[in-house]
């Protein structure tokens, strides 16, 4: 079906924008403020018609007032839109809006990874059936361009693996636990004040945010639809200085990445988690509130994104940028290229995964300990290359009582690393909980 746009010459393509929060604040501004740019860019003037808020007392300096309203549906049913601008977040009633929006013949531009990673299907179907663009290059680590490197300029090659750092708060967080051996609450405090993360900070710490965008990372790499709930996901809240330390003693930083993994010709793993990063890595040197996004092709190689993953300005850039490919779309009277899904292929569920592991645990400290401990491993297939023995007494005396172990497995999978864990816990030699985190980049 051909997208149902208006051939008017120069008249100007309207957009309407929903939500003027930080990031629709600052698109509004750009809007406004540099208009005769983007009719250069485009070929044709954009003019914003309308912003839907939710509050229309609070004031908004620099807007003209006239272009607010608290009917966000009621500003689509007008029909006069060519652009909708979505940057309210949430699944409800961004959804409704997006559709209703789609349904009257007006492309989108979002920033909801949360939206897109559970009803994609539903939105891009939509777009397609009525020719209009659906666009969300922000809806991924802020002003990177990476949705449309895996959606256009990869489209031609075989991309076999995607890792990277996507929410700048659990980086921040990290980054200063690390370089400052500030704790988990302080770090996040400091967060919080800085504006890097929210009041509840949930969605990020938790790994929530950065499960939303592995699974629209995933669905652009492998050509498969992959839905957030299918994204094994883990936050940091658990990390403790203690284990920063102990990456740091084996040469490495612990870091909030997501990877999605082409495992087989049917299947794909797509998680997020803590993870240990050699320093060698490029995702090693990744500091602050940035984001980084490694790519690995068949044709291409090796290629790395870097740039500021959070904030009003950078998120905004990646909006308008957005906005104005879909404007030279419109004035064309053409859609470009929506999502090319064509696979089938199955997320692994995690216990298949392999990868190396860094275990630590406290044990009695006597003769035979370690060969009692590497039996158990080998008898679940778990191979280890480096074996580290410390005294468990932080003052480094040897209380002839216990000593942590750390170790550094070869590859294994998940269910075997599982099922040695609980075989370890049972057993009267070991006196601690048994941590670990996954390693990637060895």
């Amino acid at each position: 079906m051909m997208m149902r746009v208006r051939q008017d010459g120069d008249e100007p393509l309207k957009v309407v924008l929903l939500g003027s929060g930080t990031v629709g604040t600052q698109v509004a501004r750009l809007i406004l403020e540099h208009g005769d740019d983007f009719a250069a860019r485009i070929g044709r003037p954009l003019e914003l018609i309308g912003i839907a808020v939710r509050d229309l007392s609070r004031q908004r300096p620099g807007l003209p007032a006239g272009l607010f309203t608290d009917d966000p549906q009621g500003l689509i049913d007008r029909g006069e839109a060519d652009i909708v601008i979505e940057l309210i977040g949430g699944i409800d009633p961004a959804r409704q809006l997006i559709l209703s929006a789609i349904e009257h013949g007006a492309s989108v531009v979002t920033a909801n990874k949360a939206l897109l990673a559970a009803h994609g299907e539903e939105i891009f179907d939509a777009a397609e059936l009525a020719g209009v663009d659906v666009y969300y290059e922000a809806a991924v680590a802020g002003a990177i361009p990476i949705i449309r490197p895996l959606r256009e300029s990869l489209v031609g090659d075989s991309i076999r693996h995607v890792m990277g750092i996507v929410n700048g708060t659990t980086n921040y967080i990290l980054d200063k636990m690390t370089t400052e051996q500030t704790d988990y609450e302080a770090a996040l405090v400091q967060a919080q004040d800085l504006g890097y993360a929210e009041a509840d900070p949930t969605a990020d710490v938790e790994g929530y945010d950065a499960a939303a965008k592995a699974a629209l990372l995933a669905s652009l790499a492998f050509h498969t639809r992959v839905n957030g709930d299918e994204v094994h996901t883990e936050g940091i809240t658990r990390i403790v200085q203690d284990d920063i330390r102990a990456a740091r003693d084996v040469g490495c930083v612990v870091k909030l990445v997501a990877i999605a993994k082409q495992l087989d010709d049917d299947q794909i793993s797509v998680r997020v988690h803590p993870t240990l990063i050699p320093l060698g890595h490029p995702l090693a040197a990744v500091g602050g509130a940035y984001n980084a996004i490694f790519v690995e092709a068949d044709a291409a190689g090796r290629l790395m994104f870097l740039g500021p993953g959070a904030g009003g300005a950078p998120t905004a850039s990646a909006v308008t940028g957005d906005l104005v490919t879909v404007a030279r779309n419109r004035a064309r009277g053409v859609a470009g290229p929506n999502q090319t899904i064509y696979n089938e292929l199955r997320v692994a569920d995690m216990g298949a995964v392999q990868t190396r592991y860094f275990l630590r645990l406290r044990v009695v400290d006597e003769p035979g300990v370690l060969a009692t401990i590497a039996a158990i491993l080998a008898h679940h297939k778990i191979s280890v290359q480096t074996v580290l023995q410390t005294p468990a007494d932080s003052s480094g005396v040897r209380d002839g009582a216990s000593a942590e172990l750390s170790l550094m497995t070869h590859m294994a999978t998940e269910s075997d690393l599982l099922a040695c864990l609980s075989e370890l816990k049972a057993n009267p030699k070991v006196r601690s909980e048994v941590r670990f985190l996954r390693v990637e980049g060895m």
